[in-house]
């Protein structure tokens, strides 16, 4: 079989996409190998299809709280064929537009199959055998599967098949404490399915542990959370699932719904693309190990994204897209990922960026904290949020900000105020003197800066 070279190869049609485009507009031959629809797991299965529908599920909860200032209202039915149609018409139509441009692109010749490593730089496309003198592995990952004793003998589905549903379930158990997990409950809980979350430890446990107990008590007014557990055994009775786990302590108990869904965490692809045989060594998770700089343990051969383990955010790897472009045009630099912020789109909201305080103390970092609670604000007032608040964390020498964390009404939009104050090297004072707009919500942000407690 002839060997088809280019000067670029790269696997995934994610933020991998950023590259090649980039890299052919620049005269590189430029190969994409993509067995999925255009645009990785962002579009098709994550950031975008979930936010549409999670959009809907904030409508409803706003129906339903709307007594509280003055406005009688009902939510008489809720079409949930509609709102996931919708999401998934929306992301469809962008992935088709995607591949469109893509094979009419100069330079770039597009492999819609499964992409293994035969050998250095050289993988096996279908049926298609090609070779790059440089490689960008941008493959991403999948859901994880628990061991658990039946699973393979029950119908479940993972977060990408939640967003494709066309029928509503009743009742829904959820496994998982993460921020995959806890948006799913967020998305069927306020459409009407009764949730049921069973996690062996706690909720969000990578979050700030103040903020991640309290969304923990804020949470538990709107779903069942069941902590503490361990599934080890599942079955299909009658269209209903049932669900055994055990304690640490022992103590079982079980749990019926009409549906499973499993969010306890993802893997790499890299044993799917076979990245041994290409020289590249993966950590004990399976992730491609890399450098500051994005270089795989192979020559020539690069890893961003999801597969490379760093942080499994879309914007994160949109930021390390550019570098490894950089660094195939021979610009080569230390990926700076400083401060790298991230949200989490339940109700309430949850943001953060830089440092917990659980970090700064196992760093033994000196700092301090300022807290400001949305109702000590006018806009918090106006909202009439009750559990919302902003927590800065700053160095106690420099003053320079370290970390923010928020849980509340907009909290993805208000942490780019630390975000940006952070990246400019601001410390919490200067933070504190700049002028906001009052009554904006972002007065918060500001506030809590102020009563850092030096």
């Amino acid at each position: 079989m002839a060997v088809k070279k280019f000067d670029l190869i790269v696997i995934g049609a994610g933020s991998g996409l950023n590259v090649a485009a980039a890299a052919a507009a620049r005269g590189m031959k430029t190969a994409i190998v993509e067995e999925g629809p255009m645009g990785g797991t962002c579009l098709n299965r994550g950031c975008i299809p979930s936010k549409i529908v999670l959009h809907s599920a904030d409508v409803a909860e706003t129906i339903r709280d709307s007594s509280a200032f003055g406005i009688r209202s009902a939510l008489r039915s809720v079409d949930f064929a509609r709102i996931v149609k919708r999401a998934s018409s929306l992301v469809d139509k962008d992935a088709r537009e995607i591949e469109e441009g893509v094979r009419v692109t100069k330079n770039v010749t597009l492999y819609k199959t499964r992409a293994t490593f035969v050998g250095k730089r050289t993988i096996q496309a279908g049926n298609d055998m090609i070779a790059g003198n440089k490689v960008v592995i941008a493959a991403g990952t999948r859901p994880a599967m628990p061991g658990i004793e039946g699973l393979d003998e029950v119908l479940y589905i993972t977060s990408d098949e939640a967003l494709r549903l066309k029928k509503k379930p009743k009742s829904m158990i959820i496994l998982g404490g993460g921020f995959v997990a806890m948006e799913m409950a967020h998305f069927f809980g306020s459409l009407g399915t009764k949730v049921t979350i069973l996690q062996r430890s706690v909720l969000l446990r990578g979050e700030d542990k103040e903020i991640a107990e309290a969304f923990t008590r804020v949470f538990s007014r709107k779903h069942k959370i069941i902590l503490g557990y361990s599934p080890d055994k599942v079955a299909q009775k009658h269209g209903k699932i049932i669900i055994g786990a055990k304690s640490t302590g022992g103590k079982r108990i079980k749990i019926t719904a009409d549906l499973l869904l499993i969010a306890t965490g993802r893997v790499p692809n890299t044993d799917v693309l076979d990245v041994k045989r290409a020289g590249v060594e993966t950590d004990g998770r399976g992730f491609v190990k890399t450098n500051e700089y994005l270089e795989t343990t192979a020559k020539n051969v690069w890893a961003l994204g999801d597969i490379a383990g760093k942080y499994q955010l879309k914007h994160s790897a949109n930021l390390e897209a550019r570098y490894v472009l950089n660094a195939l045009f021979g610009r080569r630099e230390k990926v700076n990922y400083w401060p790298m912020p991230h949200a989490i789109f339940t109700s309430p909201q949850i943001a953060a960026v830089g440092y917990t305080e659980e970090e700064l103390k196992e760093r033994k970092t000196n700092y301090a904290i300022g807290r400001c609670s949305y109702r000590s604000t006018g806009m918090g007032l106006a909202l009439r949020e009750k559990d919302g608040f902003v927590k800065i964390l700053a160095d106690r020498k420099t003053r320079r900000i370290l970390g923010c964390h928020i849980i509340g009404p907009d909290a993805s939009t208000l942490i780019h105020e630390a975000t940006v104050a952070m990246k400019a090297g601001m410390t919490a004072d200067e933070l504190a003197n700049v002028v906001h707009a009052h009554p904006a919500l972002s007065e918060v942000v500001q506030r809590a800066a102020a009563r850092v407690e030096w």
